[in-house]
């Protein structure tokens, strides 16, 4: 089972390498890198192109590790008994199965994706310790233990908002995504945008690699975003002039919400402009 890509996901060597090392030790793959550059895409991808069903479980600040193996709803099970419901007589019926539970029991390999893992609380790594490692967990209310029926891939995306816990990490294997350069750049606009005009793309790169290396931003324009503003420069059939020809002396570039996401940054390449303004 080789993750070689697929037509709709530009991965680096080092990326399938990642992926394909991951399955073979049979460990979870820990993926790190800035927000926007595919994280949580490749799972999607590596379902995709190895032929598997994709279970995603997207962690928020307030998910529980317990809510991926399954949650005991003891209140419904209350209100049934008080209007006699016979359900009540088998406590399965108020099991809800978690993410994890629903990969364990999959009679074929799947794809599981936990996504944004640094953003639930510091603990919630190391409560699923066991259960990553071992692939099988113990249900309190049934007695019976759930073990993975073949074992999932495991894909785990990080925007290392939280340092996760070393134990965890020795569980992983781990790939950092570096921001592409200017050739994957390339390959990956032209996955977005088939046959866009090569002078364009030229232009529009030169000046988002510009905004990127401007110091003091609070947050860098992404993949993503780059993507973004090059679906607005060919809606509003922006001239490339307008981009080869910039005036650093005046202000950001157009349509420049799609490149920059706050106001201090905004307010930050303005008063670069002015001061390149004041010397000139």
């Amino acid at each position: 089972m080789q993750f070689q890509g697929t037509d709709a996901y530009v991965a680096t060597d080092d990326l399938k390498m990642a992926v394909n090392a991951s399955i073979a030790l049979q460990k979870p793959l820990l993926i790190k890198g800035e927000p926007g550059t595919g994280k949580t895409m490749l799972a999607e991808q590596v379902a995709n192109s190895l032929g598997l069903r994709l279970i995603q479980w997207h962690v928020k600040s307030t998910t529980k590790a317990q809510q991926g193996l399954y949650e005991y709803d003891a209140v419904s099970r209350l209100r049934d008994s008080q209007l006699g419901d016979g359900r009540v007589h088998d406590i399965r019926n108020y099991i809800r199965k978690g993410k994890l539970w629903e990969a364990f029991e999959a009679e074929v390999p799947v794809v599981l994706l936990i996504d944004e893992i640094d953003k639930a609380d510091i603990e919630f790594p190391n409560d699923l310790l066991t259960e990553i490692d071992k692939m099988e967990f113990f249900v309190y209310e049934t007695g019976e233990t759930i073990k993975a029926v073949r074992r999932p891939i495991v894909i785990i995306t990080s925007n290392n908002e939280k340092e996760l816990p070393d134990a965890f990490l020795r569980r992983c294997f781990f790939h950092y995504i570096t921001f592409p350069d200017t050739d994957t750049m390339k390959k990956i606009v032209e996955v977005h945008y088939p046959g866009i005009k090569a002078s364009l793309v030229r232009e529009a790169m030169d000046l988002f690699f510009d905004v990127r290396k401007v110091p003091g931003l609070k947050k860098k324009p992404s993949t993503s975003e780059l993507i973004d503003w090059l679906k607005l420069l060919l809606a509003d059939d922006i001239p490339e002039d307008v981009l080869r020809n910039r005036d650093t002396r005046k202000a950001i570039p157009p349509l420049y919400g799609a490149l920059l996401k706050n106001e201090s940054d905004v307010h930050l390449l303005e008063r670069l402009a002015f001061m390149n303004r004041r010397e000139s």
